[in-house]
């Protein structure tokens, strides 16, 4: 009996109290070791841990204990609710042991004598709307306290980092004054003489080095508790080690008479690089602000209220108070809601906010309409099918925020670089000490402890840590504005190596809807497209579909017809006015002893290129001939071309005839072509071309070519939005257009040429930073705002993402 596999649960937890990628290192690690962990995915730019695992063996209370336990923060949501409708304790009991079986809610206290309920919960598991519909379904109300400041954890965090950062530098700033004036460039400089006195600058520093900078001590203190060093290490030797010596310096001031001039101490240097720390994190911190905006902007596209029919009455309610199968009213100039279908009216839709698509879309009833969207014109009344996580828009948003919070596969070499860097610092810092105090400079203790300071200071690994998934979450953001979805951060990556694409034909280099395309006649043009239209209207034949609107959009009206039959394998036969009109093939022309040889030869040049032609006779005469094709996209031609100069070669794989792939490939300028594919047939040709040792990527519509997308390398889907999660791709362009192809690989060049910038940079600031500091040639406060610096450049050069232009 073969073992079941474990059905496991994806969690997502916002962590705090993290500095650096050692710290996002670490908790991976102790994660990992929990029974019942599969995968594990912290993030340190976004701050987030994404956590696979066997609900069976661990909870999400036990992973939240672990990373408490690692010495790190788990941000959980509240919320209170406003209960009516109980009537004894009994009551409130029972509204607290049902929010409390709920997936996702950690705890939910409820109070019989305020009437009110507080919970604390995990809003990717569990939705604030499921909660009042678990009230509601024991048969109490609850209504949502809104919280008067709506602050995310983020948002209070820069709050604090500003208000520490105004603290520390009015109480530094008197140092700095002091130590500026030493300089003898700026000897001219008035200097009180309060503040060249040690206690006055130790009761300036001490502030700073325990209060202001108490998470450094905490965040060492936890690291070295677990057997690992990060920035925090760093940072509190450092500082501690100037603050201490200028203690002792200042005490044997103070017991020795001897000593008139006050020592020269060291309380700037720490109080300074505390200072520095502090307002470069707050700049990290504004500026990965900024690089969720992709996210923060696409959940401003949803509407905010539905007017719902409710019990024959419109009612206005929140959009997450929608739920399916309500019935709503879009008037124009409003945003559609909620996933849905029409059910009355008709109107033009803009979808452009979501497929990128500029022209908007005709819907009617029984047509399909996307939440977020815009009605122009007309009003629409719509049935919820898709509400809160279903809708196309929180699908696209869950694809972005899986792709900002994933690894790319290159950042596995920073992640081990940080995971070593710590220690050996520290080595480096003491030896360096060592050798300024016992060769350079013998006895000089305050010399070589400043070298030491500089070099544990300028070798703080931040901008290491920030250098890939701060270009990740900006890249794929950007991409996502573009109409691009890549799934995770190795997509991304992924990407930009490919070599071969290979594209499905129908519905990808094609409309994948059949045209009238030609129309050649020995009649008036008009009463010949009536009578061939009236014939074909009676047919189901998708063909017939096709000729009926070719000739409906040419404002020709059709009359009905008194007689119509369908002939399997020939085509139709139909009386309309009185006239015996014929429609099909040349055997239809055969059956019925129709002379067709002058159309003949047109009807293969047609052929030839591609297109089904039909053959019609009206009263036993040869009357026209017409051609219907499944024409290509107007932007397939420029695609193609595009990916050509990128350096990649085209290949179009379709299941039609070798003739009609070719004149398809030909319009478009593709040389390779693989014809008469089945579908189960495409996986395999996606094989072949990998095996001749090309990165090969595959483009389709995300259904029959399921199995050759998951095969390829990279698997491209082309969805319009409403397909968006298609499991099989690791790539969805919502955009029917062929561009968004070039598109992509171009944003995951460019996402890959950043990580490179970046890494290369946080690596030149450290590997130049030790030596420089080493020889006695970096003050530490020089150092502590090299270091603030070297963050903040990763973070703003991996911003230049967001201005793509494509």
């Amino acid at each position: 009996m073969e073992s079941k596999q474990p059905l496991l649960k994806q969690t997502s937890l916002q962590i705090t109290g993290m500095t650096c990628a050692a710290c996002a290192n670490r908790i991976e690690k102790g994660l990992s070791k929990v029974e019942g962990v599969e995968e594990t995915n912290v993030n340190f730019a976004l701050e987030k841990a994404a956590v696979s695992f066997d609900p069976n063996k661990v909870d999400n209370n036990q992973l939240e204990q672990k990373i408490e336990k690692l010495g790190y923060g788990v941000v959980k949501d509240t919320i209170d609710f406003d209960i009516t409708g109980m009537t004894c304790a009994a009551c409130a009991n029972r509204i607290e042991k049902g929010l409390n079986k709920l997936p996702g809610v950690a705890t939910a206290n409820v109070n019989f004598a305020l009437e009110t309920a507080h919970v604390e919960y995990s809003s990717n598991e569990v939705s604030i709307q499921d909660m009042i519909e678990k009230v509601n379904k024991l048969g109490y109300t609850a209504i949502e306290k809104k919280d008067e400041e709506g602050e995310d954890h983020r948002t209070k965090e820069i709050k604090a980092q500003k208000r520490k950062f105004i603290i520390s530098a009015i109480l530094s700033f008197p140092l700095l004054w002091a130590m500026v004036s030493h300089f003898s460039f700026t000897s001219f400089i008035w200097l009180p003489e309060l503040f060249m006195n040690p206690w006055f600058q130790f009761a300036l520093a001490t502030p700073v080095q325990f209060i202001i900078g108490r998470n450094f001590y905490i965040g060492a203190y936890k690291a070295l508790r677990n057997k690992s060093a990060n920035m925090d290490v760093l940072v509190a030797l450092g500082t501690s080690a100037a603050y201490f010596y200028s203690l002792y310096l200042t005490i044997e001031w103070t017991l020795g008479s001897a000593i008139v001039h006050a020592p020269a101490l060291y309380y700037e240097t720490s109080a300074v690089l505390i200072t520095l720390i502090i307002l470069g994190k707050l700049f990290e911190a504004l500026a990965k602000g900024r690089s969720s905006e992709a996210i923060k902007s696409l959940m401003g596209l949803q509407a905010k209220t539905a007017l719902v029919i409710r019990d024959g009455v419109e009612v206005n309610i929140p959009v997450e108070e929608v739920i399916k199968g309500d019935i709503f009213i879009v008037k124009p100039g409003e945003k559609i809601p909620v996933d849905g279908e029409v059910v009355e009216g008709s109107s033009s839709i803009d979808e452009s906010m979501l497929t990128g698509e500029s022209i908007p879309v005709e819907k009617r009833t029984g047509d399909a309409v996307i939440g977020a969207t815009m009605n122009k014109n007309g009003i629409l009344q719509v049935r919820a099918t898709r509400v809160g996580k279903e809708t196309a828009l929180a699908q696209i948003i869950k694809v972005v925020e899986e792709a900002q919070g994933s690894k790319a596969p290159i950042q596995r070499i920073a992640d081990r670089i940080s995971g070593i860097f710590v220690p050996i610092v520290v080595g480096i810092a003491l030896v360096a000490f060592l050798i300024w105090y016992f060769v350079i400079t013998p006895g000089e203790f305050a010399t070589a402890l400043e070298i030491a300071i500089a070099i544990l200071v300028i070798a703080c690994p931040c901008a290491l840590g920030l250098a890939t998934p701060t270009s990740i979450m900006a890249g794929s953001g950007r991409a996502a504005e573009l109409g691009i979805l890549f799934k995770g951060g190795e997509h991304l990556e992924s990407t930009h190596r490919i070599e071969t694409i290979v594209l499905d034909k129908t519905g990808t280099i094609t409309k994948g809807e059949p045209e009238l395309t030609d129309i050649v006649t020995e009649m008036d043009e008009t009463a010949f497209l009536r009578l061939i239209g009236s014939a074909e209207k009676n047919s189901e034949h998708p063909l017939a579909e096709a000729i009926v609107n070719g000739i409906i959009n040419k404002g020709i009206e059709l009359p009905s017809t008194s007689e119509f039959e369908a002939i399997p394998g020939y085509g139709i036969r139909a009386v309309v006015e009185g006239k015996k009109v014929l429609v099909g093939t040349q055997k239809l022309m055969e059956k019925y002893n129709i002379p067709i040889n002058s159309a003949l030869q047109l009807k293969e040049t047609y052929e030839h290129d591609g297109k089904t032609a039909m053959i019609a006779a009206v009263d036993q005469k040869y009357a026209g001939l017409i051609a219907v094709a499944d024409t290509i996209k107007e932007t397939s031609k420029d695609a193609v071309k595009r990916l050509k100069e990128m350096g990649i070669e085209v290949v179009m794989i379709t299941g039609d005839n070798e003739r009609t792939a070719k004149a398809i490939a030909a319009q478009v300028d593709i040389d390779h072509v693989l014809a008469q594919v089945l579908p189960e047939g495409k996986a395999e040709e996606v094989r072949k071309l990998q095996n001749q040792g090309n990165k090969v990527a595959m483009v389709g519509d995300g259904i029959n070519d399921a199995p050759a997308l998951a095969t390829a390398d990279i698997g491209i889907a082309i969805g319009t939005g409403t397909d968006v999660a298609m499991e099989a791709a690791d790539v969805t362009l919502m955009r029917g257009d062929l561009n968004s192809i070039p598109d992509s690989i171009y944003m995951s060049r460019k996402t890959m040429n950043n990580i490179k910038q970046n890494l290369f940079w946080a690596l030149a600031y450290n590997s130049l930073g030790i030596p420089i500091a080493a020889i006695g040639l970096l003050a530490p406060w020089v150092a502590g705002a090299a270091m603030a610096l070297s963050s903040v450049s990763v973070v703003l050069n991996a911003l230049r993402l967001q201005r793509v232009k494509i």
